[in-house]
């Protein structure tokens, strides 16, 4: 078997990941045949490349030097396809790839993309990683990406990536059964939950460690399912689970959404894009949020009037959600948020 640039692009997702699943979902692949490829990679070159523990995988000597050699061979593939892409797209016409976490705001601001950029062709992907995303904006497979960041576990950025944060800190609220004993209270304690089952998507990054940081700091070891959310809607709803979820959702007719006293779980919003985007796409470099965690409007170091529309469209966006999740406008309200006050788009 000869190895191919597939073969160590799939060794350096097993590596970032950590884990053999979590590499799956980024790749887009099953994990079983991820394992199966690995296992050819490994008997080819002789030797393991990942030891497997029951936390992860982990590089063995020989895995750090394969990556070492593999990772300026990806990387400099990545530069040829970004590069012959741009050439196309400056050929085909204007384009504008958005990469996204889940979020209400998205249909909103693909709403108001297309009413201000006509002529543009404009797509959308979508991922529960949001490290796999901003991999992609830096390979040039996208152009911007908005994605969430678990307070206390930092996103692994790419270099010569431009940020713009939208909003600074955004509470996470906890999705319950409507009949659940705590749903009939506007604002929840944590630890009037201590006998519930918790329910997380541990290929969400950082989710798992944001959440199991906020229990244990609360003296909490709740018992913990993993899955995807469109399966722990279903749980919630006749109360065998209950889980985090952004304020502006909407929940459905059997279950409610709450806020946690002192909003103990929070993560930031942010747009990446890459410099030099806006010649194709009307996108320029991001800058800083604005006051009180709101979207920023502040310095933004060589922005054009396309990037910072750009912005404003999400912002506008994400102020229209805020707005219709009542429990969030509730919230926003008792915090005196700035999003209260900002300008419609």
């Amino acid at each position: 078997m000869e190895l191919e640039v597939r073969h160590l692009r799939a060794l350096c997702a097993i590596a970032d990941a950590g884990s053999l699943h979590k590499a799956a979902r980024q790749l887009g692949m099953s994990q079983p045949s991820l394992t199966t490829q690995l296992r050819r990679i490994e008997n080819s070159l002789g030797a393991e490349l990942f030891s497997r523990e029951r936390t992860g995988c982990r590089p063995t000597l020989l895995g750090h030097s394969v990556l070492s050699r593999a990772r300026p061979l990806v990387a400099g593939m990545a530069v040829l396809v970004s590069e012959a892409r741009a050439a196309a797209d400056r050929s085909a016409g204007p384009r504008l790839r958005i990469g996204s976490t889940a979020s209400r705001a998205l249909a909103g601001w693909l709403r108001r993309l297309r009413e201000r950029l006509p002529g543009t062709d404009i797509s959308l992907q979508m991922d529960v990683s949001a490290n796999a995303l901003l991999r992609q904006v830096a390979a040039g497979g996208l152009d911007v990406a908005f994605v969430h960041e678990v307070e206390g576990c930092a996103l692994r950025v790419p270099p010569g990536l431009d940020r713009r944060v939208l909003v600074e800190r955004e509470p996470q609220f906890i999705s319950l059964a409507r009949d659940h004993p705590a749903a009939g209270r506007p604002v929840v304690e944590l630890a009037d939950l201590a006998g519930d089952r918790w329910m997380i998507d541990p290929t969400v990054d950082g989710e798992w460690d944001g959440l199991r940081r906020v229990l244990s700091d609360a003296g909490l070891n709740p018992p913990v399912l993993h899955g995807d959310y469109l399966t722990a809607s279903s749980l919630i709803a006749v109360g065998e689970a209950i889980a985090p979820c952004q304020p502006t959702s909407v929940p459905r007719e059997d279950m409610v959404v709450r806020p946690l006293r002192d909003d103990p779980l929070g993560v930031r919003l942010l747009l990446f894009s890459r410099p030099g985007v806006d010649e194709g796409a009307g996108i320029a470099s991001p800058g800083a949020a604005g006051p009180d965690g709101g979207p920023g409007d502040g310095p933004v170091d060589g922005d054009g009037p396309g990037g910072a529309e750009v912005y404003a469209d999400l912002a506008a966006a994400y102020r229209e959600a805020a707005l219709q999740a009542g429990v969030y406008r509730q919230w926003l309200m008792r915090n005196k948020s700035p999003l209260l006050h900002a300008p419609a788009a």
